[in-house]
């Protein structure tokens, strides 16, 4: 599996309670409950992960060759993840997982269980 690959971005993504793909800013953009959790921008040389994170993951994160805040969405801890960063599939897995359940946190618990989200 290679998370920068549309094909596995989109299976991967969708294995997670929620989800629903668009194609958005010249992106492949993963929503739960209408708000972004993870975009891939595959038309980028390296190509590229957004994801949301924790501050702590945040700061250890963008100290790391090849990732940095991302644009537009810094303000609120999301890092751009570059194809060659020195992050194993597992720990990127991990990072969108994370960033999906971080952003279903913030849904109503309602939106949350109709979504098939644990509440």
């Amino acid at each position: 599996m290679n998370l920068f690959r549309q094909a596995d971005f989109d299976g991967f993504v969708q294995t997670l309670p929620g989800t629903r793909l668009v194609d958005q800013w010249e992106s492949r953009v993963a929503k739960v409950g209408d708000k972004v959790f993870a975009l891939m921008r595959p038309d980028r040389q390296p190509n590229r992960l957004v994801v949301k994170v924790t501050e702590e993951s945040f700061e250890i994160l963008t100290a790391l060759d090849g990732i940095e805040q991302a644009p537009y969405f810094a303000k609120r801890k999301w890092v751009s993840i570059g194809e060659g960063a020195p992050l194993p599939e597992e720990d990127l897995r991990y990072y969108v997982t994370r960033s999906h359940q971080l952003v279903a946190a913030g849904l109503t618990k309602k939106l949350r269980t109709e979504l098939g989200i644990p509440v």
